[in-house]
C-alpha cells in the first residue's frame, strides 16, 4: 500500500500519570485520507494515546509526556503551540454523543463563530448544511433546525457532534469509540459515514469492536499494557498478524 508523507509522526512517546508510565516507547505514522484504528483491551492505553494528539491529557493533574508528536511537520507539544488552534486542526468525537443545549444549527454554528470563519449570515448557514451533509444528517434534521439537539436520537446527536466538528474544517478527526453507545443501524450509518469522510480528512479510532475495526480501518494499531504491540495494514493484521501476542488477541485467546 503507498502510503504518502504521513500527517502525525509519533516517536518514542512515553506518557506519565504522575509516576506511572501509561504510554511505553509509541513509534508510528499516521498517513493521510486513510482510517487508522486502535485496538486492545481497556486500559491498555489506546485512548489515552488518542487524547495524546490534541492534547487532551493536558487537562489532568500530573500528566507529562517525553518524545515528540509531529503533526505535519509541526512538534504539537512545543511551547508555542496554540492549544485552540490545535484543537480546531485535530478535533475529537468522543464515545457518548455530546451536543450542547442548543438548536441543531447553534451546535454546528458554534464552531465558526468562536473561530471567527464568517460574520455573514448567508455563509454561516452554508456552513451549517455543508457540515450537517457531510456528516449524512441534513435530510434527517433539515426542517427541524431551530429544534432543540437533545431531542434527537443518540445516532443523529452523534452525526450532529461530527457536523459540528467539521464545521471548524479539521485536518485530523479522533474518535473515542464513537458508535459504543449506538445501536447497529446507527453504528453502521456511523461506520458509513466514517468510510465516506476518509476522502476529504484523516481519521484515527479507537475501538473495542474488532469486527468494526475489521471493516472500516486502513491501518490498524494493537495495544497491550501501553505498549504498541504491533501497527499494520488491516488486512495484515486481522490474516497475517506478525505478533503472537496480536494473534492470541484477535482469535479471542486472551483479552
Amino acid at each position: 500500500m503507498d502510503t504518502p508523507q504521513p500527517v502525525f509522526k509519533i516517536r518514542d512517546l512515553n506518557l506519565y500519570y504522575g509516576a506511572v508510565r501509561a504510554l511505553n516507547q509509541v513509534t508510528l505514522d499516521i498517513s493521510p485520507n486513510y482510517i487508522t484504528a486502535l485496538i486492545g483491551p481497556s486500559g491498555c492505553g489506546k485512548s489515552t494515546f488518542l487524547r495524546c494528539l490534541n492534547r487532551m491529557n493536558d487537562t489532568i493533574p500530573g500528566t507529562h509526556i517525553e518524545g515528540q508528536i509531529l503533526l505535519n511537520g509541526m512538534d504539537i507539544y512545543a511551547a508555542d503551540v496554540d492549544l485552540a488552534n490545535l484543537r480546531q486542526r485535530v478535533g475529537m468525537v468522543f464515545q457518548k454523543p455530546n451536543p450542547f443545549p442548543q438548536s441543531v444549527f447553534d451546535n454546528v454554528a458554534f464552531g465558526p463563530r468562536v473561530v471567527g470563519l464568517t460574520k455573514e449570515k448567508k455563509e454561516l448557514e452554508e456552513i451549517v448544511e455543508r457540515s450537517l451533509r457531510q456528516a449524512a444528517l441534513w435530510d434527517e434534521v433539515k426542517d427541524y433546525l431551530r429544534e432543540d439537539a437533545l431531542s434527537l436520537s443518540l445516532g443523529e446527536q452523534q452525526r450532529l457532534c461530527i457536523a459540528r466538528l467539521l464545521a471548524v474544517k479539521p485536518e485530523v478527526i479522533l474518535m473515542d469509540e464513537p458508535a459504543s453507545a449506538l445501536d447497529p443501524i446507527a453504528t453502521l450509518r456511523i461506520e458509513e459515514l466514517m468510510v465516506e469522510l476518509k476522502k476529504n480528512y484523516t481519521i484515527v479510532v479507537v475501538t473495542h469492536n474488532m469486527q468494526q475495526a475489521a471493516r472500516v480501518s486502513d491501518f490498524t494499531g494493537f495495544f497491550w499494557l501501553g505498549e504498541l504491540v504491533e501497527f499494520s495494514p488491516t488486512t495484515t493484521m486481522f490474516t497475517r498478524p506478525e505478533k503472537q501476542l496480536s494473534e492470541d488477541y484477535i482469535t479471542g485467546k486472551l483479552g
